[in-house]
């Protein structure tokens, strides 16, 4: 049988011109669960809808979009009536919405909200419980797939804000039904590590199905126990997780977990600048107190010095010691004068003066004599004149 060779060009136009062709496929009316929406700045919304076996990704634009008089949520059940068509570039096919109607929330959302409450009433997500993440961490742990985007994103931020930090990263399953047990050995390993200060879990984005492996109880209750404090950085803004909700901090983004947990040297290095030139200054100040406060006391003590008080009191003592010898010349000039006074006076009763006017004073041996009666007839005396005495013996007739 001759086979004939196609280029892709030709062989996606034909099957785009099969699925055109095809009655049931250009008027479908579909049922399934809303996954993985958005809604596009031009206003075209893109999502997938999926049922538990099978997904098709879907595409309603501006113009049908403005229809829908509801807020389309992750999860909602609902009927979409519209086409199936071909991406020939991609070599894709998708469905065309025309009309949605809303039927419900999808079994896995309702599942997730019912988890969620759950645990919330046995406070796994209190923030008294989220443990402080460490400012400076020196080696980090790393929960992801070892050849998604996510690690890659991490590692880049990381070497960017601080090029000297330490990865220590745990390659695991993000997705299946053996993810979530191979995250929670993940967890355990990196808690017996004594020199990790923190983890990191992440994984890139996706649907409600792709993530759904972290919306696991026994994941949850793994994150809560966890020793070290964990940063979630799972999907892309919008996803919202279990482990989400429970861990220490959440991110919108695996690029933006390492932002949080890294530090970034350069903030540091412009931090230490700061405080070492707000140290400087109040080093500066201080010192220039205390040296207004010793130029101040030393102008106490000079004022207050024993030396001042010593010259001040040599000064006294000179004044003193004048004024002393002043007082006592004066004592002896004083008494001199007396003395002289005294002198004088003894001299003007002096009864050896009287001498000189030929009087004389006679004497024995035990007093002076001035009576007759005195006289013995025999005795022994003694006559003082002006000039000398002259002794001689009494005798009596």
């Amino acid at each position: 049988m001759y086979i004939k060779t196609l280029t892709v060009s030709a062989l996606n136009n034909y099957i785009k011109r099969i699925i055109d062709s095809d009655i049931i496929l250009n008027n479908v009316s579909i049922k399934g669960e809303i996954s993985n929406f958005k809604l596009h700045s031009s206003g075209h919304m893109y999502f997938s809808l999926k049922d538990d076996l099978s997904k098709i990704n879907c595409v309603m634009f501006k113009d049908r979009a403005r229809s829908v008089n509801f807020a389309i949520e992750e999860g909602m059940k609902v009927e979409i009536k519209g086409r199936v068509g071909t991406y020939t570039k991609e070599g894709s096919y998708q469905l065309y919405c025309d009309e949605i109607k809303k039927e419900g929330l999808g079994d896995l959302y309702q599942a997730f909200l019912k988890l969620k409450d759950e645990l919330k009433l046995k406070g796994l997500m209190e923030e008294e419980h989220k443990k402080p993440l460490p400012p400076y961490p020196r080696r980090i742990g790393v929960i992801t797939s070892s050849t998604g985007a996510a690690i890659r994103d991490i590692i880049n931020v990381s070497k960017r804000r601080n090029n000297s930090m330490s990865l220590l990263i745990y390659p695991s399953l993000v997705q299946g039904k053996d993810a979530s047990e191979n995250i929670i050995k993940g967890i355990k390993a990196l808690n017996k590590i004594k020199d990790i200060d923190v983890i990191i879990l992440a994984r890139g984005g996706g649907s409600i199905e792709e993530l759904w492996a972290f919306n696991d109880e026994k994941l949850a209750y793994a994150i809560f126990n966890s020793k070290v404090p964990i940063v979630t950085g799972v999907g892309h803004e919008t996803d919202f997780t279990i482990a989400d909700f429970v861990s220490d901090r959440r991110a919108p983004t695996p690029s933006a977990a390492a932002e949080i947990v890294v530090p970034s040297l350069e903030n540091l290095n412009n931090e230490v600048d700061s405080i070492n030139s707000i140290l400087k200054d109040r080093i500066l100040n201080i010192l220039k107190e205390n040296k207004f406060q010793l130029d101040l006391l030393k102008r106490n003590l000079d004022y207050n010095s024993p030396k001042n008080y010593l010259i001040n009191e040599y000064e006294n003592l000179i004044r003193l010691k004048q004024s002393l010898n002043t007082s006592i010349l004066r004592k002896i000039d004083y008494e001199k004068n007396k003395i002289n006074n005294l002198n004088s006076l003894l001299m003007a009763h002096n009864p050896l003066n009287i001498l000189n006017k030929g009087y004389a004073i006679i004497k024995n041996e035990e007093k002076v004599i001035t009576s007759k009666e005195e006289f013995n007839e025999t005795m022994d005396i003694n006559i003082v004149l002006k000039d000398g005495e002259i002794s001689g013996t009494f005798i009596s007739k």
